[in-house]
């Protein structure tokens, strides 16, 4: 293996030295995947990696489908916890400040919903008691004047 070694063109004071057939780990939102026989140069100061042409192909591909299963894992938590909740899309839309359709457009993938979105329902999930202080005009959950089969949260003005 022959070694090539050049100054650092993103900090300019390290040295970059080749690598081959290298595994790399890619993580994104509690997920990982890992790259392996990847080929390219890396700074021993910074850390900076060029991959070769093909290595980068690889790499990129490996984080599009990891960005992919993030997106298809946040598409199905938010439709659980909706469902969880006995929302209509529009409901859940209305609640966090949304457009008419955005849940269904974060549920079907044509829309990432904001950070803020997200957590206000990993907090719903938990303490789902919270809706109703959310929701002020709909009947408490375990209300008996509700009908059977029917949820509170789909009455009339909703």
């Amino acid at each position: 293996m022959t070694v090539e070694k050049d100054v650092c063109g993103a900090c300019g004071i390290g040295t970059v030295t080749r690598f081959e057939n290298r595994t790399i780990s890619i993580e994104h939102e509690g997920l990982a995947v890992e790259v392996e026989g990847l080929s390219g140069a890396e700074c021993g100061a910074c850390g900076d990696i060029i991959f070769d042409p093909a290595s980068a192909i690889r790499y990129a591909e490996a984080g599009d489908q990891l960005e992919d299963l993030v997106r298809a894992n946040v598409q199905a938590d938010l439709r659980r916890v909706r469902q969880k909740l006995k929302l209509s899309q529009a409901q859940a839309a209305k609640l966090t400040g949304g457009g008419h359709n955005a849940f269904s457009r974060y549920e079907n993938g044509q829309a990432s919903p904001m950070p803020a979105v997200m957590n206000l329902f990993k907090l719903l999930d938990r303490h789902p008691e919270l809706l109703d202080e959310l929701l002020p005009n709909s009947e408490p959950a375990n209300s008996n004047d509700t009908p059977a089969g029917t949820s509170p949260r789909r009455s009339a003005g909703r």
